[in-house]
């Protein structure tokens, strides 16, 4: 069983986020997968973005917010 630290993107509102996650690669189909404290690291942080609760979500990932350009 190997582990490989990886950067996920993840979007909510106008905010994104980069978290890292460790992936288990095994030699089982379903591989690489997450752990569950790791798929639980990414709900929190998920919802703590949908609550607008940026100081516990700047305690899981890099924030960032996102403005739209508009082109004329």
């Amino acid at each position: 069983m190997n582990t490989k630290v990886q950067t996920k993107i993840i979007h909510e509102g106008d905010y994104m986020a980069e978290i890292q996650v460790e992936l288990t690669y095994t030699s089982h189909d379903w591989s690489p997968y997450l752990s569950l404290a790791e798929a639980q690291k990414l709900d929190q942080l998920r919802l703590a973005l949908r609550q607008n609760d940026i100081k516990t979500a700047s305690g899981l990932a890099r924030i960032y917010h996102l403005t739209p350009v508009v082109v004329a």
